[in-house]
């Protein structure tokens, strides 16, 4: 503990480079950690699928919809359980040309009945379930939402769509009849930050010209599910609108491959962020070594051994990844509590389960950033630790 503040002052003497040098490596932590998070977040989203729901959807795209008598036939095919129409509806605030997206929910057209007998995970009181049933302009809205907009039952809002089947003219008008709550505890991870109406209501203020965008479907025995979804592919093979039908789980991940291989590509820019923590250590060591060589040389005369030396110069660097590796878990574990707070980005990741940094990664990350400070060093302090005094004094 004697040698602290030896190692402190050096670290202060230039101290631009030592700040800079901290805030370089901080930001690449705190990129690891931020992007592990959010990846974490999507895989917490599938893994919270159930097993006995499937969707089917057009075969080329989301984008396209589906005639709304595959329902019918769909219902038909033995083992199916239960088949309910949903519409992402992509309403916003607002009217026209001033719809906020920045406060944009995930909102849904869906037949009310089936779907909530196949969404347990969704706790709505009787009373308020009733109160939406005999509503058509009723909504079911979660908690969360509920607290973000200050709504409670009884309130009255808007929305208007962004896909244009969905636009009639005018903003959707809509009464909140019901607030559900998730049940963590069974289902962790479950979404309180959406929005459900009637598909009637859509229906008919667009006079069915939308079609569907999604059947779900609840199969009887889990284990028959593949078999199932291919015998619903299969009805419609040779029709116009054929369509693909996967498990909750696929569907799921098929969102987040829209932005490509999300596990490939954060894990890639973890690596190269790691690579860069590592040469950005050993650049600042290498020079701070380099500057001190007529100090190192008069240190090993008056007795400090060539270890003592080398183990100067690792403290140093470890102490310098430390706080910056401190600062990049700080930053990050903010940034992600108030992701919600955020325009565009908190409203499109709020869609999944609620994001936190949890203190295994945080921990990790802080003793990688340790650990890469410690390699980083070993270079330096080794060429100070092999240096002979007269060698030094003469590169000096």
């Amino acid at each position: 503990m004697k040698f602290v503040p030896y190692v402190l002052k050096h670290l202060r003497r230039s101290w631009l480079r030592t700040a800079s040098t901290i805030v370089g490596m901080a930001l690449c932590v705190f990129l690891i950690c931020t992007l592990q998070t959010i990846l974490v977040g999507f895989e917490q989203g599938v893994a919270g699928a159930n097993p006995g729901r499937l969707a089917t959807r057009h075969a080329v795209s989301l984008v396209f919809n589906m005639p709304y008598a595959y329902r019918a036939r769909i219902g038909a095919v033995p083992g199916v359980k239960r088949v309910a129409q949903t519409n992402f509806f992509g309403g916003l605030p607002g009217s026209g040309g001033s719809q906020d997206f920045a406060n944009f929910f995930a909102n849904f057209a869906i037949d009310a009945e089936p779907y909530f007998a196949m969404y347990p995970e969704y706790i709505v009181p009787p009373d308020q379930m009733q109160a939406f049933m005999s509503d058509r302009r009723g909504a079911i809205i979660g908690r969360a939402l509920a607290r973000k907009f200050d709504w409670d039952l009884g309130d009255t809002f808007t929305l208007e769509s962004f896909i244009p089947p969905y636009r009639v003219g005018k903003p959707f008008e809509f009464v909140v009849r019901g607030i559900y709550d998730a049940d963590q505890v069974r289902y962790p991870g479950t979404v309180e930050l959406q929005m459900f109406f009637h598909s009637e209501y859509l229906d008919e203020a667009t006079r069915k010209r939308a079609g569907v965008g999604t059947f779900m479907v609840q199969v009887n025995d889990p284990a028959q599910a593949a078999w199932i979804a291919k015998a619903i592919d299969d009805l419609f093979e040779n029709t116009d609108v054929q369509t693909k039908t996967e498990s909750e789980a696929a569907f799921l991940q098929s969102f987040s491959e829209l932005a490509g291989n999300l596990v490939l590509l954060l894990n890639g820019i973890g690596l190269a962020v790691g690579f860069t923590v590592l040469l950005v250590t050993a650049n600042t060591m290498s020079m701070a070594v380099r500057e001190r060589r007529t100090e190192i040389a008069v240190l090993k005369t008056l007795g400090f051994s060539s270890r003592r030396v080398m183990g100067l110069i690792l403290a140093e660097a470890v102490v310098l990844s430390a706080v910056a590796g401190f600062l990049g878990v700080w930053l990050s574990g903010t940034l992600v509590a108030n992701l919600a707070d955020i325009p565009f980005l908190g409203a499109a990741l709020a869609q999944f389960p609620p994001l936190s940094l949890s203190p295994r990664l945080a921990i990790t990350m802080f003793s990688v950033s340790v650990v890469l400070g410690l390699g980083a060093g070993l270079i330096p302090s080794w060429t100070a630790y092999s240096a002979t005094i007269v060698d030094t004094l003469r590169a000096a």
